[in-house]
């Protein structure tokens, strides 16, 4: 077969361009492999000690390789003091895919703080780093990154920040790190059903973000100072927020602040695949600008609270979570008058988010235009729990009460209330220590007709 000139032109030019989108991977430093020869620049680290490709001086755990390198974080240097490969020689030209976007790294650190990765193009550009904290100190952690956020993008350079610690480090720190790998996306599961729907009176409502309400102005789901991608989608026609690569995230109202004077409680649904990283914390705060309606004008106010394994409501994994909280509790929001901001935050990478309002507390029968009913059964508190919850209800007419619970094959597992009652709200604790963990129901009933029933969840 005779090769034209023209022919041998495209099939060179076709080599060329497979070549310059290849992507050196992984990084491990070993004889032969990639890494150990590569040009690291240091940057913002004082005196910029080099990186120092050498023997595995902790070769224990999940990482036994004979090689690793060393970045040396100085305490004169920034918080983002880092290294970086030189540019299209070392890691090669590449776009991120489906089949490459989840980076991984494997590092050994004597102290607790961000590591961050980032990638820039040829030109320099860059869209962020994305930071994940080790948890355990003096032994190899593998650490995961998600970038399918920056699918199509194509870059040349790859940007590592060993010790992103913005509280300012109070010695020089070293930190060992190998294995640095592309692999397919991680396919992180999902709700399959809906967040709770509220059935709160729409009057006593002001609404961020519901299906059931009409939602007041958000300039910003994700504000540019925070890090964290969001999205919207579709769970069973019900529309949901969709938070990944979370680190903190801003959602500002400060166009139009809420008036939340009138109301009791915030209110927010969440459902997460990955509360299991350790510390597991789900952080909200409320921001009240003050009556000049301004950041840091003097009179603002806000408070944080957290929340883990061990709080009300516990964080869980792959079950809607509902946070209804008394405003009560944000006691360091002195005013309510011009909340203009929530921040949420914590170590879940990816959390749906559904249901963020304001509410008043009402009685069953204070809404003139619903129609009177002698009893409502609420949402039990919280749910999914382990092994205590409490069960709302109100009584709208004096009768006998009874509040049972069943499990899935209907069998009387606790009768809570069996007995005469008078209109009021009520709460009843249920203890399921000693049960099963699984699906349980509890039932309402008032003079010997069932009024509702409701489904909870125990956990391990």
């Amino acid at each position: 077969m005779r090769i034209t000139a023209t022919l041998l032109g495209v099939l060179i030019m076709l080599l060329l361009g497979t070549a310059l989108q290849a992507q050196v991977n992984p990084i491990n430093f070993e004889p032969g492999g990639a890494g150990a020869n590569w040009t690291w620049t240091v940057f913002e680290n004082g005196t910029n000690p080099p990186v120092v490709i050498m023997p595995n001086p902790h070769a224990t755990g999940i990482n036994t390789s004979a090689t690793v390198a060393q970045f040396t974080a100085l305490q004169a240097g920034q918080p983002w003091a880092g290294c970086e490969s030189q540019h299209g020689a070392d890691i090669g030209t590449f776009t991120f895919t489906q089949a490459n976007c989840t980076v991984k790294i494997m590092v050994w650190k004597s102290v607790i703080s961000d590591v961050g990765i980032k990638f820039a193009s040829a030109t320099g550009a860059s869209t962020g780093e994305i930071k994940v904290a080790n948890t355990v100190i003096n032994q190899w952690e593998e650490l995961v990154f998600d970038f399918s956020s920056r699918i199509g993008e194509t870059n040349d350079q790859f940007i590592l920040f060993p010790d992103f610690n913005l509280a300012g480090r109070t010695s020089d720190n070293i930190t060992y790190w190998d294995n640095v790998t592309f692999s397919a996306q991680t396919q992180v599961a999902g709700p399959t059903t809906p967040a709770p729907t509220p059935t709160y009176p729409a009057a006593n409502v002001i609404s961020l973000f519901s299906n059931p309400y009409t939602n007041v102005p958000v300039d910003t789901w994700s504000a540019v100072w925070d890090q964290a991608d969001v999205s919207n989608v579709q769970i069973e026609g019900n529309d949901t927020k969709l938070y990944q690569n979370l680190v903190y995230a801003g959602i500002e109202f400060t166009t139009n602040p809420i008036n939340a004077t009138g109301m009791s409680h915030f209110r927010m649904d969440i459902w997460t695949h990955d509360p299991t990283a350790v510390p597991a914390v789900f952080k909200i705060k409320l921001v009240d600008f003050g009556a000049d309606g301004a950041y840091a004008g003097g009179d603002d106010s806000e408070h944080e609270l957290t929340f883990d394994a061990n709080s009300t409501p516990a964080l869980v994994s792959d079950a809607w979570i509902t946070f209804d909280i008394p405003l009560s509790a944000f006691t360091g929001m002195t005013a309510r008058g011009h909340v203009a901001q929530l921040i949420i935050s914590g170590t879940p990478n990816t959390v749906y988010v559904d249901n963020v309002l304001f509410r008043n507390h009402t009685t069953a029968n204070d809404d003139p235009t619903a129609t009177p009913v002698p009893a409502t059964l609420g949402h039990s508190y919280p749910n999914p729990f382990r092994p205590s919850t409490t069960i709302a209800y109100s009584i709208a007419k004096a009768g006998r009460v009874s509040l049972k619970v069943y499990d899935v094959r209907g069998r009387l597992v606790s009768t809570l209330v069996d007995g005469y009652q008078t209109p009021a709200d009520y709460s009843q604790g249920f203890n399921a220590q000693g049960l099963v963990p699984g699906v349980y129901f509890y039932r309402l009933s008032l003079d010997g007709k069932t009024v509702a029933t409701r489904r909870m969840v125990l956990l391990k």
